[in-house]
């Protein structure tokens, strides 16, 4: 199994989304600013926790912010040290 991540970690990788957000955005202009910075936030877990091409979630047919938010959902579990509410991180992005 990939690595496993703590809620401070995952807060941090969030937060520099959060803070680097523009530059994100404007080098990444497709779909809503909530698709983008989702897709850049499981871009870096894919990153951060080793994941391998079988544990990397497929996605078919449209893609938004749902989508993205199910396939965190699907990256962190089992992989979160200790368990934590992810999902109001990822409301942050929804209101930037």
């Amino acid at each position: 199994m990939s690595n496993r991540i703590t809620e401070s970690e995952f807060a941090k990788i969030v937060q520099g989304i959060v803070d680097d957000r523009e530059a994100i955005i404007k080098h990444n202009p497709l779909g809503t600013r909530e698709e983008i910075l989702l897709w850049m936030l499981s871009a870096c877990l894919f990153s951060y926790l080793s994941l391998s091409e079988l544990e990397t979630p497929c996605f078919s047919g449209t893609v938004n912010a749902e989508t993205y938010r199910t396939a965190i959902g699907f990256i962190l579990r089992d992989r979160k040290e200790v368990d934590f509410d992810h999902e109001r991180y990822l409301d942050a992005f929804a209101n930037l």
